[in-house]
Parts: structure tokens; sequence; C-alpha cells
């Protein structure tokens, strides 16, 4: 059974009412009381917003939005967009940038959840935190699978891969290396190593993909990529599997006196008009950013008024070309 707000006061020693008072921090207490009925809430793994919300039926028309990084362009439009959209919804908006630091994340949680949000929509690597295993607070997740009952809002992932893949092969590349997370991320994007796998194999080239965390250190990053040119001297094209990525890899061939198009074909992912902008003669495969923020809210609504909605969306990609992609093969 869910812990109840008198477990908590039972197990801190304390009254129903001083629990309330810590949870809505009104009133006087000693530090010494409010450590006490905190531990007491760890202990029984206890959530207030929960609880308040059977008690009351409390709305506070707060969101809560938990992404690892705004300083990524596909997170930073991301989230510019839902906050927008909830906004003129009626919404305010709490952010939390979790920096793929499972503490940091779960710390952002709580306190999400102690203010008593109406929902959340995350974007977030990590996975198996707690408090994301609460049902009864209606949860939507962006290209995450967090876990069977949380909706997942996404692009069609294995099309742009089939896309990236096919603009390469197309031009004339055939040892074509793709970059992407670890394989044990369940996130939608692994999709996009199966579609480049799958249109390499048609196409009787062999399909060769360089594992790069998410979450490493840009040195770190840079590094893989310069060894990837020394590993694999032959590589023609390059399917990386986010436009910071591409990015770097731009860089870095130009430092190594590679030139691209000419000797290196590339492609990108995700299409922010940040990077189109900055970037505009990158190849890339655009993620449909508004159309998204729009679902998931439209489906986070659903959830909050206990309407009944399907486990995945699944919204089209679309193909911004550059000059990364094209050489002359005459």
């Amino acid at each position: 059974m869910r812990p109840k707000l008198e477990d908590v006061a039972k197990r801190a020693n304390v009254s129903k009412t001083t629990v309330s008072r810590v949870l809505n921090n009104r009133g006087y207490l000693s530090q010494k009381t409010i450590d006490r009925v905190h531990e007491a809430m760890e202990e029984l793994n206890y959530q207030p917003n929960v609880v308040a919300r059977q008690l009351y039926n409390k709305k506070t028309n707060i969101i809560g939005l938990v992404f690892p990084t705004v300083a990524n362009p596909f997170f930073g439009e991301l989230v510019e967009a839902l906050e927008k959209k909830l906004y003129e919804d009626g919404y305010k908006v709490l952010i939390g940038n979790s920096m793929n630091n499972t503490k940091k994340e779960s710390d952002y949680l709580n306190q999400l959840l102690s203010e008593q949000v109406d929902g959340l929509i995350v974007g977030t690597h990590n996975q198996g935190i707690q408090e994301y295993k609460y049902q009864n607070l209606p949860i939507v997740a962006i290209d995450r699978v967090m876990n069977e009952d949380i909706p997942v809002i996404e692009s069609d992932n294995y099309q742009g891969g089939k896309l990236a893949t096919t603009v390469l092969i197309e031009q004339g590349a055939k040892h074509i290396i793709h970059t992407n997370g670890p394989v044990e991320l369940e996130t939608p994007a692994k999709r996009r190593r199966e579609a480049y796998e799958d249109t390499m194999t048609a196409h009787g080239l062999s399909p060769q993909t360089v594992t790069v965390d998410f979450n490493i250190p840009y040195q770190e990053k840079k590094d893989i990529f310069y060894q990837l040119f020394e590993t694999y001297p032959d590589v023609d094209g390059i399917f990386a599997s986010n436009d910071m990525d591409a990015a770097l890899i731009l860089q870095i061939a130009k430092e190594k006196g590679i030139r691209v198009p000419e000797d290196l074909l590339l492609v990108g992912y995700d299409g922010t008009i940040m990077t189109r902008s900055i970037l505009p003669d990158l190849t890339t495969i655009v993620q449909p950013i508004d159309e998204m923020a729009e679902m998931a809210i439209s489906i986070l609504m659903k959830r909050i008024n206990k309407k009944e909605t399907e486990h995945e969306y699944i919204l089209p990609v679309t193909l911004w070309e550059g000059k990364t992609s094209k050489k002359d093969i005459h």
C-alpha cells in the first residue's frame, strides 16, 4: 500500500498537522522537526503531491519539465516551444536541467513533486528512478522510454535513419560510419541505428557504428571522433546521430585536412532552427519540434483528465539538404 500522511506522522513521531506544515512550509518549526519529517518521508518513499491530489483534488496549473540541458539546441528549442504553448494554455512551468545526472534528476523530481505539479514532461536519459513509478502523476516522455505506462512522443527515427543513410549511399559513399548512443539506452533514437544497418545491408555495404555516450565531456567526445578517422581511414561518409556531433566532426575533419564534401560526406540529425541558421550547409534530418511539443502537451492534458492514451506517438521527419552530403561524382 502507498504510504499516507498519517504514516509519515507516526514514523516521525509528530502530528499530521505538523507534517502538513512541513510540506507546505507554513508556520514556525524547528530544523530538527523538519529533518525528522523529511527522513520519515524518505524512509517510506512518500510522495506528498500524490496524497495532496487524492485528499484535495487540487489543481496547481503548474507543469514540470525535466530535460538533460537546454544548452543543447534541440532540447533548448523543445523546452522553449513547450513553455510557450503551456503559457498560452494558462500553465506555469518549472524547468529542471538534469545534466544526465541521476541524483540531480531525482532531486529535481522530488522538488517538482513537492510543488504539487499537475503533470510532468520529461526528456531525460536516466531510467529506473523511483519517482517515475508513481502512476497517479500524469507524465509524458519525449524521445525517451521511461516505463510501460508513460506515453512517448517521438519523431520517426527509423525513417530518419533510412533517409540519412540513403542520401550518403546515393552520393557514392561506400564506407559509411554511424555514430550513436549506447545500445542499452532505452530510447527511440536507437531506431536510427537499426535503419542505418538495414539500409547498408540492403545495398550490400558493411554497417559500422561508433558508440558515443551522450553524457561524456566534450574533450572525450572529440578524442573519440579523432580516433574514428584513425581506425577507419577509408571512411567516406558519416551519419551522425545529432547535429552537435556532426558540427564537431566537421571541425575535426577541417583540422585533419579532410575536405567536406569532396573527401567526406556528412549528415546530421535534429535540424534545429539554430543549427540551420549557423550551419546552413549541414545536411540533416529535421525533427518537427513544434509538433512534438504540441503533441506532448495534448497527450499530457489527456492524462491529467484521466483519458486513455496510446503508448507511442510518431511524427514524420524531413530532410534538410545542405552541401555536406553532395559531391560531383561524375
